[in-house]
């Protein structure tokens, strides 16, 4: 398994509560969210069809697709609703002062 390497993302100032943003990790598209001041990262590409997750909706700890719907947990990437059967991935993020990191398994 490789090992995780944490890379600098935002700052916390970018987001606001239940929003959403994708950032770019290598070519890895990741969308990270605020939930109450806690933030989270997952693909950011729906399972279901090519569509930006942070283009979503963010409520009550899911994303909402922008696309046709399907709903997922941000916490644990599961699908919650169809059209969507496949879950996303989630990442490792970490906070020191006003910068989030996310970590992605190193190449």
């Amino acid at each position: 398994m490789s090992e995780i390497e944490f890379h600098e993302v935002a700052k916390t100032s970018e987001l606001d509560e239940d929003e959403a943003i994708q950032v770019l990790v290598g070519r890895k598209e990741i969308a990270i969210y605020n939930l109450g001041g806690e933030y989270f990262a997952t693909d950011d590409i729906c399972s279901h069809a090519y569509a930006s997750l942070a283009d979503g909706y963010v409520e009550n700890g899911q994303v909402e697709c922008p696309l046709h719907g399907a709903c997922f947990d941000i916490r644990t990437g599961k699908a919650l609703t169809a059209p969507a059967s496949i879950d996303i991935g989630t990442y490792e993020v970490k906070v020191e002062g006003d910068t989030i990191f996310v970590g992605v398994p190193g190449e």
